[in-house]
């Protein structure tokens, strides 16, 4: 390389400064876009909260043909789905994730952790399809059901596609244990299991509730899997056997009403505000997991 072609500081520095400049606008552009979209959902929202009583709007009852906007039940709806979802999940991803970290060869990690991952990128069109023809009929036959279409098969197909979210934070949070606490663990004559129970997976505790939480928000924002499966029907998930009948989610009604609402209507900001509602839920979520995320370095930063 000759003398004439090697970069000066001038121009270096001005390199530098465009890649610093493009990421900068970058970085700004992602939460623009964030905070975009929640102003087009307020602008759209916002008018239902003032237009409908909020005895009606935070009802028991969602007819929209007879204006009659409750929410309740959607809400509900959503919230035992997620619930259901997370509380089948977790034990499966927390084990799985301890078996692919703590006890698996190599090998057998190297071949499950993209497998994993894989099983992420499954379409969830393809997921409600399959949840629709085998574990509904399944879940019908077996339970005796009125019918296969149940909050319980919504939380089957959640609980299996939050489980690659949770599998993957969990085995990230279970490897940031430090070797240490292991061998301290053994030192003292705990078995291995012993001292993954009771030494490695409470000292990942915040990593796993992240892990939780991340797949909560994953499970509480599907729409289309859920909206095949679980019935549509807006009613009060209350009785024992609400598990075992048909609910409608707060994603599954925008959906459905959103193609078929006359713009501008009550209705049309009805469903803008069911959006805003869970916006709020699905950023509290994730939130939570940030500020979770966040004491675990600090403390780690401490230490």
């Amino acid at each position: 390389m000759t003398e004439n072609s090697t970069p000066t500081s001038s121009q270096l520095r001005w390199t530098e400064f465009t890649v610093e400049a493009l990421i900068r606008v970058l970085g700004f552009s992602t939460i623009g876009f964030v905070l975009l979209i929640f102003f087009f959902l307020l602008r759209e929202g916002v008018p239902v909260f003032l237009e409908v009583p909020p005895g009606n709007l935070f009802g028991t009852r969602w007819y929209p043909t007879f204006d009659l906007f409750g929410t309740l039940p959607l809400i509900l709806g959503s919230a035992l789905v997620t619930v259901t979802a997370i509380a089948i999940a977790l034990p499966l991803g927390v084990a799985t994730a301890v078996f692919i970290r703590e006890v698996a060869p190599n090998w057998a990690r190297e071949i499950l952790k993209p497998v994993i991952e894989v099983l992420a990128g499954i379409p969830s069109v393809v997921l409600g399809f399959l949840g629709m023809t085998l574990i509904a009929p399944l879940i019908r036959e077996t339970l005796g059901a009125p019918t296969g279409l149940t909050a319980f098969t919504g939380a089957l197909i959640l609980a299996y596609m939050a489980l690659p979210t949770i599998i993957s934070v969990a085995e990230d949070a279970l490897d940031a244990v430090p070797k240490s606490y292991r061998d301290a663990g053994l030192a003292m004559g705990a078995t291995q299991w012993q001292t993954i129970w009771r030494v490695v997976v409470p000292a990942a505790r915040s990593g796993i509730v992240t892990a939780v939480m991340l797949g909560m928000g994953r499970a509480i924002g599907e729409t289309m899997a859920v909206m095949m499966v679980t019935g549509n029907a807006a009613r009060m998930p209350l009785t024992l056997d609400s598990l075992f009948r048909p609910i409608r989610t707060m994603t599954a009604t925008i959906a459905a009403e959103m193609g078929e609402v006359a713009q501008g209507s009550t209705h049309y900001h009805a469903l803008f505000g069911i959006g805003i509602i869970l916006f709020l839920l699905t950023f509290l979520i994730n939130l939570a997991a940030a500020s979770v995320m966040f004491k675990k370095r600090r403390r780690g930063g401490l230490r």
